[in-house]
């Protein structure tokens, strides 16, 4: 972790304590319409924004258990499902702590504005997630922007300051490429700067790595303190966590705005994503389908004399140039009965429409190779057409 940055943590966290002013969740459990334990002890809640006392109703919980949480984790929100969820995401990436947010995109919008300002710079790869890209925008830092995946681009954008923080900021995997980071180099990098090395790994995780810890995952706490990940992605359920230093930690839960004042996400969803990170991990073949799937579809593409993408994750591009011919490939792959989304400017660079074939454990080989004739027939008849 950059030393300026932790310098500036603990002064914040002191200053805090001093004025009485550190706040911490606490485990707020529903007993009942209108009463929570909370520290052991049964209270009536008066702090929830549950207007209409639907979140404890038999009814929803006959379906799906506690279905709203009520408030921000800060005040009644944070549920033994929360914790239990944050423990076996720590558990499982090898971090101090794990804090929880509604949304990736609240997730990186929060904790960039809370870790930078005005006076700090944020380098970014060209091609980061737009809650990166908002998240450093809403901080103030001066942000710096190099060419994607170039390290000596990120280290040409790097400038000494004495007083300010310096970030390097990156996805993991990015979502529109299916390519990944150079993490090692870029963590090297950062260490050899005191900058922090900030990954948004929503797209990595759970499918790539050792235990389906993700691309970070692989080069651990030191290298890489900061890391973002979704609940709504490999896991299926819903939500977004950072991860990492217990007292890096500690400061966004009292600093993240989007944190603190955000309802926070319905228990239901926590122990959904408790549910599928244990069957992540006990079920590695899932992985495996997806890796035979890459390796299908590309010799699939490459008999069939269609582009064969350098993608090895399970984001697979079929760049087809103009708007007009990725949305008539996705409609006419639609109404062969395979739905795949024409991705256009400004998502993805001008000239760059792509098909975005994403592979999941759920498809067959059967399925990758009918997709991959639908593809063909139909980039055919367009170019006869």
């Amino acid at each position: 972790m950059s030393g300026r940055l932790n310098h500036r943590v603990r002064e914040a966290l002191t200053a805090l304590h001093q004025r009485d002013r550190h706040r911490r969740r606490r485990v707020i459990e529903p007993v009942g319409p209108g009463l929570s334990r909370v520290d052991g002890q049964v209270c009536v809640n008066f702090c929830s924004n549950d207007y209409l006392g639907l979140a404890q109703d038999p009814r929803l919980q006959a379906t799906c258990g506690a279905a709203g949480s009520g408030a921000s984790a800060l005040v009644t929100g944070y549920s033994p499902a929360h914790a239990e969820l944050e423990a076996a995401l720590a558990n499982w990436l090898g971090r101090d702590r794990v804090l929880l947010f509604p949304s990736g995109f609240s997730a990186n919008v929060g904790c960039l504005d809370a870790l930078l300002r005005r006076g700090d710079q944020a380098v970014c790869d060209a091609l980061n997630h737009a809650s990166l890209i908002d998240g450093v925008r809403l901080s103030g830092a001066t942000k710096a922007i190099y060419p994607h995946a170039d390290v000596q681009g990120a280290e040409a954008q790097l400038k000494t300051a004495p007083e300010a923080v310096s970030a390097l900021v990156t996805d993991s995997v990015f979502s529109m490429d299916g390519d990944v980071a150079p993490l090692e180099a870029l963590a090297t990098l950062a260490r050899s700067r005191d900058a922090l090395l900030y990954v948004d790994d929503a797209h990595g995780l759970g499918v790539l790595g050792d235990d389906g810890a993700g691309v970070a995952a692989q080069h651990g706490q030191d290298s890489i303190p900061m890391l973002i990940g979704t609940l709504g992605k490999s896991l299926g359920a819903a939500g977004a966590f950072v991860a990492g230093p217990a007292e890096l930690i500690d400061y966004l839960e009292n600093r993240a705005r989007t944190q603190i004042y955000s309802t926070a996400c319905p228990p239901v969803a926590a122990q959904a994503a408790l549910s599928a990170l244990h069957i992540a991990r006990v079920e590695p073949w899932r992985r495996e389908r997806i890796r035979e799937l890459i390796t299908h579809l590309h010799q699939s593409l490459a008999a069939a004399g269609l582009p064969v993408p350098q993608s090895q994750t399970a984001i697979q591009p079929i760049v087809l140039g103009t708007d007009a011919s990725a949305l008539r490939a996705s409609q006419d792959l639609q109404a062969r009965g395979y739905l795949v989304t024409a991705i256009r400017p400004p998502t993805v660079p001008e000239g760059s429409a792509r098909l975005r074939i994403t592979l999941t454990a759920a498809h067959s080989k059967s399925q990758v190779s009918g997709l991959v004739e639908a593809l063909a027939d139909s980039l055919l008849e367009s170019r006869v057409a």
